[in-house]
């Protein structure tokens, strides 16, 4: 009677205990590097969207002082100030940028406002006061129409004969202020403060909406460890950049604070966004972490289990299984980074021919919307390309077979792969085995072929096993070729972006063998058409214009590196063409009624910068000849 040797289950079980304790370990850490992870990144993000919102308001505050200064100067043309016909135009100017309306402060401290109506402003508005600052904005102050809200006075001085005979201002009215921000932190999650760092008023307060006040008025606040009062009220009086976290009395949460100086008085830009909005990502994040460890867990339970069995009856056969799994854990590390690291796909098909015993294996990329593309690994290098693994029209028909809900296809003889696959190229193939790969959505992302297996029996399973990897491959490739196309590319028109023209810089130096121009365009009129005819028109205009640039130039080179300027590489071209296509360019734009200037620098082996310099110093020249033209004077255009 054959004794069954006892197995031993104190060194298997203590080994399973120690790894789920050592996940366990590194789930906690790895919950606290991505909470901490997280919080940086919510101050750098909040850094930058500060920064973008205090860029935002400064460009907007500058465009309303070259209005105010137009208007100005149409002031000082009449004689008389407070006429019908000056206000019947003054009026007009109603929403200008970030202003709601325009007034004006005359000497004996009286204001004009809409309509031409008069308002005495003794005691609250000193015409002497505000004329020495000459163009300023004032800090915050109360309206004189009686509703005593909160503004902010952008002036310029009106000159008659070198004297100042008026102080012409636009009022923003902060309470809207908010609304003609473009920008949205954090998907509109987040609060945006403009404060006073003088006084501590808030000129803006989003988080309090309908309230104004001042930062110091609040009291101290309870701050998270590593963080003090101190810091966050001497950074805002100093001008400083930084960051506190505190607990917000609204809501009893912790608010992510971040504040940095503005090119405007002294006033400080700052954002703040709830704790529940920072670790969100974090905590989606934690969750999937949290189920593939639980994964993990029951796969080491799993496989604990597989491995008694492998204790019970050791043979060949269940050796051979435990190298198939090595083997499936091998594809799956193979796969996890192929999309960045394509040569492990050789590797992958190598390892699984090995298990297969097969003389070739491929994996052919198909789909609706993905660009076919074959990975092949072969035992002789050198055998002929003519079987079904690389044949478009046997892989179509194997598209269709799949495509009627069969999850495999198998044939052992020559003869039956006739029959099922009719061409087998002379019968050069003695077996092969198939699998689909699908997506997430269940649609078909790939096929994994086997060919001329040593076993003629050999089934499909361990081609099912990893076809999941294979799948997941797919996903990650597809996933990593949209970030670099999102990132390299402008939504607007298309063309590369300046994340793109800036990469590209240290490369275009060796795009060329003998000659390089530089194109350097720059779209006339968009801030016109802008503010004529609104947006829309201007983003028309830009495709319009990218359009065209494609055309003349292609788009391997091409770039929009700012709002309405655009660069063209053109390698390898006598100078001649470049001014042809250019001049091709201009004249098809202005077909449709759009203009631009363009700038063409030439070299033979010249430095990149300074061609871009040339190009560039060239089209201001060409766009001041053209503002020069009566027909395209902004300031013309501007009291139309």
């Amino acid at each position: 009677m054959k004794v069954r040797e006892k197995i031993n289950w104190g060194r298997p079980m203590t080994v399973t205990a120690i790894l789920i304790a050592l996940i366990i370990s590194v789930s906690c850490g790895v919950s606290a590097w991505i909470n901490h992870r997280e919080e940086e990144r919510s101050f750098e993000r909040l850094y930058e969207e500060a920064g973008g919102i205090a860029d935002e308001i400064e460009y907007n505050m500058k465009n309303d002082r070259e209005e105010l200064e137009m208007i100005a100067a149409v002031v000082a043309s009449y004689n008389d100030l407070g006429s019908k016909e000056l206000w019947s135009l003054l009026d007009s100017y109603t929403t200008i940028g970030m202003m709601s309306r325009v007034e004006m402060l005359l000497p004996d401290n009286t204001v004009i406002t809409k309509g031409g109506q008069r308002i005495d402003a003794e005691g609250r508005l000193s015409f002497s006061e505000e004329a020495s600052l000459g163009e300023h904005i004032s800090d915050r102050e109360t309206d004189l129409t009686g509703d005593e809200e909160y503004i902010v006075r952008h002036y310029v001085p009106v000159k008659k004969d070198n004297e100042t005979i008026a102080m012409l201002y636009g009022v923003i009215e902060l309470g809207t202020l908010p609304d003609s921000i473009a920008n949205k932190p954090y998907d509109g999650d987040a609060a945006i403060y403009v404060i006073d760092g003088e006084t501590g008023d808030f000129l803006v307060d989003t988080w309090h909406p309908g309230e104004t006040g001042n930062i110091w008025a609040l009291g101290e606040r309870k701050m998270a460890p590593g963080y003090d009062q101190k810091q966050l009220e001497q950074g805002l009086i100093d001008g400083k950049d930084g960051y506190v976290v505190f607990v917000s009395a609204s809501i009893g949460e912790y608010l992510y604070f971040c504040y940095k100086p503005m090119n405007i008085n002294q006033w400080r830009i700052a954002l703040s966004v709830p704790e529940d909005v920072v670790f969100q990502n974090a905590d989606e994040i934690k969750g999937a972490l949290n189920y593939a460890f639980i994964f993990e867990i029951i796969c080491f339970i799993l496989y604990f289990l597989w491995i008694s069995r492998y204790f019970r009856s050791v043979t060949d056969e269940k050796q051979r299984k435990l190298e198939t799994i090595n083997y499936m854990y091998d594809v799956e590390n193979l796969l996890f980074n192929a999309h960045e690291k394509q040569e492990n796909i050789a590797t992958t098909l190598e390892k699984i021919a090995h298990i297969l015993s097969a003389e070739r294996v491929c994996f052919w990329m198909v789909g609706r919307s993905r660009e076919e593309k074959r990975f092949i690994w072969q035992r002789d290098e050198g055998a002929a390309d003519q079987d079904l693994s690389t044949r478009k029209e046997k892989i179509y028909r194997l598209l269709e077979y799949f495509g009627q809900g069969n999850n495999e296809f198998a044939a052992y003889s020559p003869e039956e792969i006739e029959r099922k696959l009719p061409g087998n190229s002379q019968g050069m193939m003695e077996n092969i085995i198939a699998v689909p790969v699908k997506d997430l959505e269940g649609r078909i992302c790939g096929i994994l072929i086997g060919c001329n297996m040593d076993r003629n029996k050999a089934d499909t399973a361990f081609l099912e096993s990893v076809k999941f990897s294979f799948s997941m491959f797919c996903q990650n490739l597809d996933t990593l070729n949209a970030v670099r196309e999102y990132g390299e590319r402008d939504a607007l028109t298309g063309l590369y972006n300046r994340n793109k023209y800036e990469e590209d810089l240290p490369k275009v130096q060796g795009c060329y063998e003998h000659s390089l121009a530089c194109v350097y365009i720059d779209v006339n009129g968009l801030h016109e058409l802008n503010n004529t005819k609104g947006h829309e028109a201007g983003d028309m205009m830009l495709k319009t214009v990218s359009r065209k640039i494609r055309d003349r130039f292609g788009e391997e080179y091409a770039y929009r590196i700012g709002g309405d300027e655009f660069v063209v590489f053109v390698p390898d071209q006598p100078e001649e063409v470049s001014g042809r296509l250019a001049e091709e360019l201009i004249g098809f734009l202005k077909e449709d009624g759009y203009y631009i200037s363009v700038g063409i620098a030439w070299e033979e082996n010249g430095a990149v910068d300074g061609l871009i310099k040339t190009a560039e110093r060239k089209m201001y020249i060409e766009k001041k000849k053209f503002y020069e033209q009566a027909v395209n004077d902004r300031r013309g255009k501007s009291r139309l």
